[in-house]
């Protein structure tokens, strides 16, 4: 038996990458209109899926901005994904904080809770193991700010979801590097 690949000695679907990975990448941009556009479009345009994106200027006097996006796929895909944005021209640095090193990322939620009086010392008990901070109230209603680990969000709104009724609003994934090499 041969065993060269090309003549069929080992099945293909052993080089086949199905495993799925979330990662969160970092896009050093030129601050200017259409950039979020392009990057959008490539993502759209190949049928990437974006999780959660924030952008923000990072450098006044060089009119940089960060994206942190995440996206999910498999390790092909990904360095296909970072090899596509670092093609884009408006781009300076494209960093896969996942896999780059150690990094630290958060996320900010406000959420509203619609609660009953006899629940509202569950709920505050809840807050106050999160410590979450209260940032709006009205008759029955609180709003709190929590930041965290997306999964510290998760647990904390779905706690509360079983008080009351929710509204919620987050601000996705802000991320950076701990070092400076990465």
């Amino acid at each position: 038996m041969s065993s060269n690949l090309y003549e069929g000695s080992i099945p293909p679907a052993i080089f086949q990458d199905n495993q799925v990975f979330s990662h969160t990448i970092s896009v050093i941009v030129d601050n200017e209109a259409g950039v979020l556009a392009r990057v959008v479009g490539l993502f759209s345009g190949r049928g990437y899926n974006i999780e959660s994106l924030t952008v923000s200027e990072i450098d006044k006097n060089s009119q940089l901005s960060r994206i942190n996006l995440v996206t999910s796929g498999t390790t092909q895909i990904l360095e296909q994904i970072k090899a596509q944005l670092g093609r884009l021209v408006p781009v300076h640095n494209v960093i896969d904080l996942t896999s780059k090193g150690p990094s630290v990322s958060r996320e900010l939620a406000l959420v509203r809770v619609d609660v009953k009086d006899d629940l509202i010392e569950e709920l505050f008990k809840i807050s106050r193991i999160f410590t979450c901070k209260i940032v709006g109230l009205d008759k029955n209603s609180y709003v709190f700010e929590i930041i965290g680990k997306t999964a510290r969000i998760d647990a904390f709104i779905e706690l509360v979801s079983q008080i009351g009724s929710c509204e919620i609003s987050r601000t996705g994934i802000v991320a950076i590097s701990i070092s400076r090499d990465s």
